[in-house]
């Protein structure tokens, strides 16, 4: 058992017995009613203590100001040291309440914020096309060397990335559906496959992620360290529209470039296709080129042709979008950058699914 007792002339306590968490139950309320004041504490007749008599004796020591320990054996100081080391305040997570009820409110907090964040970029798409529009029909200039750059920028500096991109592609899907038709004896079904899916769908698609991924992302970058730098505001100051500065070059470009890029993405995964088709089916490149003008439509082209433009327009409306939402530092131009890059392929593939459904009801199929 546990004990504690005062000398003769009450000037120590002195603790005997078994200090441990089977023993301390009785002694415990006794210290709790000690007088406060310094008092030296003489552990020598303790037998054994562990994590809960250290605890009690620091308690003792903590709450009786003063209070001297003497005696005590050095494992017994290093585990008593050791239990005052972790006397700290800590964290307490607030109630949230009911859990389902928290869930629903981070729910709504999270619809909120999503129709925000939304209605927020069709203001900004708006305002683009708004001055787009006034650039085209009341003559207000348009800074062509901008324009120029970002052309450059967008699409002759991509041509590297894209056409690799598309030219493996393309070896990829005619492998893999020379294997799959290899079982129904239709191997030269393979050129139909390539052809149409590549001009209409893929060549256009891949290429527009390559893009957002890229320019999009840049985009986002730029203009949110200009916003950190405070150029936007002295732009601002001086009388300068951040709209015709900034965006309406990179949306034009963007947009010009991505039919440029999406017909050169194109013919490059056909290109890989038909080399495949060659050095693994024994395909002439003649037959196969003869059997591509044979199952590509005009509807097709044209249908890619006329999407690559409004995924331009989105990815460069989308950088833009997130750049000027840069507030605070540098971390927030990484978190822009990378929702230009997840926002931008999303509406684009939303995109591609919606014009899919819509010109396969109007017969073009």
């Amino acid at each position: 058992m546990a004990g504690a007792t005062f000398n003769d002339d009450g000037d120590t306590l002195a603790l005997a017995g078994r200090w441990t968490v089977a023993h301390v139950g009785d002694v415990e309320p006794l210290l709790r009613a000690l007088p406060e004041g310094g008092k030296a504490i003489d552990l020598s007749g303790i037998e054994r203590i562990d994590t809960t008599g250290a605890w009690l004796v620091h308690r003792l020591v903590r709450d009786h100001k003063g209070g001297e320990l003497v005696g005590a054996s050095d494992d017994a100081t290093k585990l008593i040291e050791s239990v005052a080391a972790a006397d700290m305040p800590v964290d307490r997570h607030p109630f949230r309440g009911n859990v389902f009820v928290h869930r629903l409110e981070m729910t709504g907090r999270g619809v909120v914020g999503l129709l925000h964040v939304l209605g927020n970029f069709l203001a900004f798409l708006g305002k683009t096309l708004i001055v787009l529009f006034q650039t085209i029909t009341k003559g207000r200039s348009l800074r062509w060397n901008s324009v120029t750059h970002q052309m450059d920028v967008v699409g002759i500096h991509a041509l590297g990335i894209v056409g690799l991109l598309s030219f493996l592609v393309g070896i990829v899907l005619a492998q893999q559906g020379a294997v799959q038709l290899r079982q129904f004896g239709a191997e030269v079904f393979v050129v139909n496959l390539i052809g149409r899916s590549t001009v209409r769908e893929l060549g256009i698609l891949l290429t527009a992620i390559m893009v957002a991924g890229r320019s999009g992302s840049a985009f986002a970058a730029q203009i949110g360290s200009m916003k950190l730098n405070e150029e936007i505001d002295a732009m601002h100051t001086i009388g300068l529209s951040s709209f015709e500065v900034l965006v309406l070059p990179r949306v034009i470009a963007t947009s010009l470039m991505m039919v440029l890029l999406g017909f050169y993405g194109s013919v490059m995964a056909i290109t890989g296709g038909a080399l495949f088709c060659w050095a693994s089916l024994d395909m002439p490149l003649i037959s196969f080129t003869q059997r591509l003008q044979e199952v590509i439509l005009p509807s097709d082209f044209w249908i890619g042709m006329f999407k690559a433009p409004i995924f331009g327009l989105i990815i460069a409306v989308t950088g833009c979008f997130q750049g000027m939402q840069v507030t605070g530092n540098a971390e927030s131009v990484g978190q822009r950058t990378t929702a230009a890059v997840v926002q931008s392929i999303f509406l684009v593939i939303v995109l591609d699914a919606f014009f899919a459904v819509f010109f396969t009801a109007l017969g073009y199929v």
